[in-house]
């Protein structure tokens, strides 16, 4: 088991970073190289060609001599033969371009593209005796450009702020897709505290597997993810089966038929702990420098989406803290509003009532003991008066129960002044 120490993109000075970029590139893309087979007769035997042309068919199959064919019977059911024998019947040269071909059969067949020419080969006599056959292999450019059509889209779906579990889903199937052997990816969140690592994406991972993983710690020694979460560096485990990274986690993998796991710490730009980007694998594996390309290139795009994620969350949470803060001003303004008009009113009240009491001890030198109630106001009370009230100044005034609360209530200072008569007994048993 091997860590491998980087630094994360966005925060490499720009000189590094445009170097590191150019080299992902060309590890991603390389440089496509020129085919050549020379055929004969109407058979197609590969009378002689270039180390190229029996790289891109199979090293297995370099057996100058025999049919076209024998070597790759695969082209039969794909056109190509029925291709090869119209120009030697007919002498004319055929172009294809970006053509897709199906390399090789079962678990080690391959896409590839070409743009190639079947050019016929004459004697002296002009009489086609072969083919010669000329091509570049142009799949490398092909997944180029897939690739940037991928990540375009990822962009973009970023940038309309798409879901963060559907950017980190495609992304994920998108280099399950780009990878040129079978990978599993997988896209673990980090906890605001680092310290635990949740499910972000992994379309092609059983269930139980991320159901099992989700939430776990970031430490050393907890298998690929939970060590580059904690070391913030690459983790490449190539043998699952005898890591001890994986001591606790062995046999969930081989449930799972896991044999390798490589593992990327995705970091913010201020080298917080956003996640981690794994590459699991079918078989014990030594990552190849496309595989470590698409890693850093996607570890990237992820941290992007990841962060843009947070940002909008953080705009979220902002905006309805502004929107609580919002409604409780306006609850507390009206409130307040209530309250006022309520002290006026009762301050109209006990201005009203102050003027009663007045009113009432002006009458008392013709009748000190009315037989009704003073306080009723204009519209008059006919209750008894049973109570005498006073408040500081010497006004005082009798009144019926009703009347003599609300004095009490409203009139500052307002005070039962008939205990001697039974008022205060009248006032509490009313």
């Amino acid at each position: 088991m091997t860590a491998v120490s980087g630094q994360h993109p966005a925060v490499a000075g720009p000189a590094i970073a445009g170097q590191a970029a150019e080299e992902d590139l060309r590890a991603l893309f390389g440089h496509s190289t020129a085919v050549f087979a020379s055929l004969a007769g109407p058979t197609h035997l590969v009378e002689t060609a270039n180390p190229a042309f029996f790289a891109a068919i199979g090293e297995e199959r370099a057996r100058p001599g025999a049919a076209l064919a024998e070597l790759m019977p695969e082209l039969t059911g794909q056109g190509f033969i029925a291709l090869l024998d119209e120009v030697y019947r007919t002498g004319e040269p055929y172009t294809g371009r970006d053509v897709r071909i199906e390399l090789g059969t079962g678990p080690h067949a391959r896409e590839a593209f070409f743009d190639f020419t079947y050019e016929p080969r004459r004697d002296a006599g002009g009489t086609v005796t072969g083919i010669r056959v000329l091509g570049v292999e142009t799949t490398q450019v092909k997944h180029a450009q897939r690739l940037m059509a991928e990540h375009r889209a990822l962009l973009e779906q970023i940038a309309r702020q798409a879901p963060l579990a559907e950017v980190l889903d495609g992304m994920a199937r998108c280099i399950e897709n780009l990878a040129p052997q079978e990978v599993l990816v997988s896209v673990l969140l980090a906890d605001p505290d680092g310290r635990h690592l949740r499910h972000g994406a992994a379309p092609s991972l059983p269930d139980f597997y991320n159901q099992a993983i989700d939430g776990i710690a970031t430490g050393e020694g907890v298998g690929s993810c939970g060590t580059a979460a904690h070391r913030r560096e690459p983790v490449i485990v190539t043998d699952i089966a005898t890591d001890p990274f994986w001591a606790d986690f062995r046999h969930l993998a081989e449930r799972a038929e896991l044999a390798a796991c490589w593992s990327t710490p995705i970091l913010a730009r201020d080298s917080g702990l956003l996640g981690t980007f794994a590459m699991y694998h079918r078989t014990p594996r030594v990552p190849q420098d496309t595989d470590l390309a698409l890693t850093r290139v996607f570890a990237g795009t992820a941290a992007l989406a990841i962060e843009c994620h947070h940002s909008e969350q953080a705009r979220r949470a902002a905006e309805a803290r502004a929107k609580s803060a919002h409604d409780q001003l306006a609850e507390v303004v009206s409130v307040e509003r209530e309250l006022r008009a309520e002290a006026e009113q009762r301050a109209t009240a006990a201005a009203e009532l102050a003027a009663r009491m007045r009113a009432a001890a002006a009458a008392q030198a013709a009748m000190p003991h009315p037989e009704r109630c003073e306080l009723g106001g204009a519209a008059g009370c006919t209750a008894p008066a049973e109570i005498k009230i006073a408040d500081s100044w010497g006004d005082a005034a009798w009144g019926c129960p009703a009347h003599v609360e609300e004095a009490i209530i409203n009139v500052r200072s307002v005070f039962i002044a008939s205990e001697e008569l039974g008022g205060l007994a009248a006032y509490v048993n009313r």
